[in-house]
């Protein structure tokens, strides 16, 4: 069920933010409506109203969960003691081959996912020729189409696996985001940004949620810490947008166009991929 959960968990997270950007937008571009002056204040009280939204629905999750260590108190120990579970974990990794090799392959190629995702939006706005077209509204349009497409993508990934498997679906995944990039530094007008934004919301979808539910699969079955090893995993991710990014600014800065740093992270997926070759798939399926 791993695969299937995974996606279902990273669609409704779209479908939430889809449902919240509308909100903000609609907020934002009929201010008037609303009673406002201007755009300047429903452009603060939409991050106001995202932590709202993050603290409202959390209550949820909140209600369900098992109560844990609810009973406990709070000491100074208890900041610490996430960085010794990491610890752990990492000490566990030496012997678990699956489980590191795959970490390391999720660790390459998540770094150019993570980082395309956080600089879209500057590449729209610096690399392409809007002519009369809003550049604003262009990319509010592509945001929303990316998180949307990015629901099918899960979806069809999830089906994919179970017929193919979590590694081969994942180093076809990596493939075409090397055709994206490809294509991405060819591409100046709107039309083409649509186009391949499109593309990033399926396979955005698709390698987010596969990647965990492959992670959940090599996770040992009797291991009684799962959620330090999916800290891990998250810390391991966070890390990866650090180096993308700085990788991305050093590129842009030394050629002086976005282009060429995307074009540069189809190193970072051909070196995923041969990563993932290394991943036994018996242990996957």
């Amino acid at each position: 069920q791993q695969d299937a959960i995974s996606a279902k968990g990273y669609s409704l997270g779209y479908i939430g933010s889809v449902i919240l950007l509308l909100i903000c937008l609609t907020m934002i571009l009929m201010f008037d409506t609303f009673g406002f002056e201007s755009e300047n204040l429903p452009t603060r009280l939409s991050f106001v109203l995202t932590g709202i939204w993050w603290i409202g629905f959390s209550q949820y999750t909140y209600y369900f969960l098992p109560e844990g260590n609810k009973k406990e108190k709070v000491t100074s120990q208890l900041f610490f003691n996430g960085f010794r579970e990491l610890k752990s974990i990492w000490v566990k990794l030496k012997v678990n081959v699956p489980l590191k090799r795959f970490l390391c392959a999720f660790f390459v190629y998540s770094m150019a996912v993570q980082t395309i995702m956080l600089v879209a939006t500057y590449f729209g706005i610096e690399e392409l020729e809007w002519g009369d077209t809003d550049a604003t509204t262009g990319l509010i349009v592509s945001i929303l189409l990316i998180q949307l497409v990015a629901v099918l993508g899960a979806m069809l990934t999830s089906k994919a696996s179970s017929r193919f498997g979590n590694i081969k679906t994942l180093i076809v995944l990596n493939f075409i985001w090397v055709i994206i990039c490809a294509y991405a530094y060819t591409i100046t007008s709107p039309i083409q940004f649509y186009v391949t934004a499109a593309f990033v919301g399926l396979v955005m979808g698709g390698i987010q949620s596969l990647s965990r539910s492959t992670y959940s699969k090599l996770i040992p079955n009797k291991a009684i810490d799962t959620a330090s090893y999916f800290s891990f995993y998250d810390v391991s991710e966070k890390i990866g947008i650090v180096i993308g990014m700085l990788t991305y600014g050093y590129i842009a800065q030394i050629t002086g166009s976005i282009r060429y740093a995307i074009l540069f992270f189809i190193l970072f997926f051909v070196f995923g991929i041969i990563l993932l070759f290394r991943v036994p798939i018996k242990k996957t399926e």
